[in-house]
This record gives C-alpha cells, sequence and structure tokens, in this order.
C-alpha cells in the first residue's frame, strides 16, 4: 500500500467511460492485507456524509488517509482509504457493486438501509419511481455522449500514431529511466496500485493536482493533444519501473482506461510521470515539460489538421452535453431519503450520544451472534452490520 508522508490525497476509483463505468474498487480489496468495510444504502441515506466525517476525524488525528471521491460528483465520497491501518470503508453500491467473498473475516458490510424513513417515504412512492426512472434515463444520455467524445479522441490518437516515430520514443524511454529510475535492491517486490487521478464529472474534467504536490517533488510532464505518443511513454515507463523493483501508483485514462495510462506516481522517489492535454492541462510550477511533437513527423500530422479540429471541437461539445445530463440527475436524487442527522453516529461504540463524530470503525471476531448482525443500541435510527458474528475490536480513527 502508498506510504506518503502526506496526510491527505485524493483520487477516483470510477468513471464514466466510452465502454461505460469502470471502476477499481476490487483491485483495491485486492491490495495485501487490506480490511474493507462495505456500505450498503439508498440514495441520500448518508453514506458520503458518514465517510466525510470519518475523514475529518482521521485528519484531526493526524492519519494519513487518501478521499475516494466520487465521479458524478466530486464534492461526494465513495470511499476512504486508512493507509497506516490498511482499512477501508468504501460506497458498495451500485454503479461500484462489491460483495463480501467472506463476510465477518475478510470484510464487513455495514447495512444503511433501515435508516430509510419508509413512512415518510410511502406517499411518495409513484414520485420516487418518476424519479428512479428519470434519473437512469439521464445517465443513459450521458453515457452515449461519453460513448461518442471517446470515438472522435480514439480517432485523434490514431491519426497520431500513423505519424509517430515509435523507436525514438523508446530510445528516449530507456535513456530517462536510465536517468531518474536506478534499480531498487533485489530484495525489493515490485506493486502496483490503480487509481485515477482524473476523470469527467459534472464540473468538466476534475484532476487532483494537489495529489501530485503531495506526492511528487519532482514531476515529469508529457504535453501530448492527441495521445499516442504519451501512451506508448507511460506504458514503457510502468515496465521499466515494474522490472526495477518499484511500487508504482498507475492512473489509466479516464475516457479510455483499457489502454491507456495517463499518469504514474512513484512516492518513494517522490517522482510523477503527467500527461498535459487540453483535457487535464497540467497546471504545476517547476515541471520539466517534455513537448511529444519531437516524436512526431510534424509534416505528415498536419495532413489530419482539420479531422483533428473536427474531433476536439465536437468532443468537447459531447463532453460538455455529458456534464449537464449529470447535473440534472444529480438534482433529482433529491433529498426524498430522510434522517441524514441520524447517521453521524455509525461506527460509534454502544450507547455514545447521538450527535458525536464518529470514533471508530467496528471490526468482527468469531464467537458472538447467530444472525451475522451487530445491532448498535440507544443511537437513534440503529446501525445493523452484517458480518457473521464476532467480538468487536475498535480500530480508532
Amino acid at each position: 500500500m502508498m506510504q506518503t508522508t502526506s496526510k491527505t490525497v485524493d483520487f477516483f476509483l470510477g468513471a464514466t467511460t466510452p465502454a461505460g463505468f469502470k471502476g477499481y474498487f476490487e483491485p483495491l480489496r485486492r491490495e495485501p492485507g487490506m480490511q474493507m468495510y462495505l456500505i450498503k444504502s439508498g440514495p441520500g441515506c448518508g453514506k458520503s456524509t458518514l465517510m466525510k466525517q470519518l475523514a475529518q476525524k482521521a485528519e484531526q488525528q493526524g492519519q494519513s488517509i487518501e478521499r475516494v471521491h466520487c465521479a458524478s460528483d466530486p464534492d461526494s465520497l465513495d470511499g476512504v482509504v486508512f493507509l497506516g491501518q490498511r482499512a477501508a470503508i468504501v460506497d458498495a453500491t451500485a454503479p461500484h457493486v462489491l460483495e463480501p467473498d467472506a463476510p465477518g473475516a475478510d470484510e464487513i458490510v455495514v447495512s444503511l438501509y433501515h435508516t430509510i424513513r419508509a413512512e415518510a417515504l410511502a406517499p411518495h412512492r409513484e414520485e420516487v419511481k418518476a424519479l428512479f426512472r428519470r434519473n437512469a434515463q439521464l445517465r443513459a444520455r450521458a453515457a452515449r455522449y461519453v460513448a461518442s467524445a471517446g470515438s472522435l479522441l480514439l480517432d485523434s490518437r490514431r491519426a497520431e500514431a500513423c505519424s509517430t516515430n515509435f523507436e525514438k520514443v523508446r530510445r528516449y524511454v530507456k535513456r530517462l529511466c536510465t536517468r531518474v529510475l536506478p534499480r531498487c535492491p533485489d530484495d525489493c517486490s515490485p506493486s502496483e496500485e490503480l487509481r485515477l487521478l482524473s476523470a469527467i464529472t459534472p464540473k468538466g474534467m476534475v484532476f487532483y493536482k494537489g495529489t501530485v504536490q503531495a506526492l511528487a517533488d519532482r514531476c515529469i510532464v508529457f504535453r501530448d493533444d492527441y495521445g499516442a505518443v504519451s501512451r506508448l511513454l507511460l506504458e514503457l515507463i510502468r515496465a521499466e519501473a515494474l522490472a526495477r523493483g518499484y511500487h508504482i501508483i498507475t492512473c489509466p485514462c479516464a475516457m479510455h482506461p483499457e489502454d491507456k495510462i495517463d499518469h504514474i506516481l512513484i512516492p518513494s522517489l517522490r517522482l510523477a510521470f503527467l500527461t498535459d492535454n487540453s483535457w487535464h492541462p497540467v497546471q504545476l510550477p517547476g515541471v520539466q515539460a517534455v513537448r511529444c511533437t519531437r516524436f512526431l513527423d510534424r509534416e505528415n500530422l498536419a495532413r489530419c489538421r482539420a479531422r483533428l479540429r473536427f474531433n476536439e471541437r465536437a468532443a468537447n461539445e459531447l463532453l460538455e452535453q455529458a456534464a449537464d445530463a449529470v447535473h440534472e440527475f444529480l438534482g433529482g436524487d433529491a433529498l426524498l431519503f430522510g434522517g441524514l442527522d441520524d447517521l453521524v453516529t455509525v461506527f460509534v461504540r454502544t450507547g455514545q450520544e447521538h450527535g458525536v463524530v464518529a470514533q471508530g470503525l467496528v471490526e468482527a471476531r468469531q464467537g458472538v451472534g447467530h444472525d451475522g448482525g451487530i445491532g448498535m443500541s440507544q443511537m437513534g435510527l440503529g446501525i445493523h452490520i452484517v458480518n457473521g458474528g464476532g467480538d468487536i475490536k475498535v480500530l480508532h480513527v
């Protein structure tokens, strides 16, 4: 797991892509020693509110954490990773559904469904159903816009690839890695985390430059308008870094995560390799900029100028339309689900007063309970943790 001198960093773990939603929650749960807490509930039940309060409490105690933001609403959280404790709490509902492999042993499910005030919702049943239908329609529309934009951007990447001197790129990477990536000792094991440093959101393309500043003192930035050159550069750098024994944070491209890397962070070297373009400009001081045009046959690429300009204009318009659709369905969630104030006592010790910020995560041990649940009483709305039974161990947050 990533270790950093910074207290808090920000990432995404999922985004809407041309191929649909792509998430990296599953790789997170597979990281060695990671204890997962999976929140299950409906919209408006306070998942993000709970995680924000846990993150705030951890920061106040000086802990190092990762805030995992929601790409559909970057002001909301999809998760918090407590780096020192090797623990994470995440929203495990659609579109990034996670189910426990071994409930209570490896992962703990935290159900908040019963915080929904069913009696308050019942008179609005048809209105709620209509909102869910409208939400699905708008999400589908946004996905179509993103898919269309992705096709245009892929066409531009292919056009640039036809003008790229790939052998020149390979020679450059070999020289660069020899200079900036000394080999690790033989007992070092290479490892990799997958995170998204940027994503398409209702606010446009969000790039967490604060995370880069927290993890890296030196940034090598590849300025590449169309993505073909930077794609090869980052693939080769990734391979070299792993071959030399480093732990790296690989950040796929939000538009084409299956076959393109946008950024690589190497915390142990305080080093970052970043892609800069019009979609996520890297506006950081003191970077080492590498213009990818040096690897291109510019005369050949110039023949595609009109095509490239059209693709950029059209893709930009499509992504703006996608953002507008997301804005609209975010408004549709509404606060039909009450009881947010009752959620501040989630994960507190039994009997703690209502209104006090959460003090700890609950981990199951063997030997307690018959139905796999731990009920927490005297907290207003009770919270039921489905975990297979067990003694309670508090992980202070």
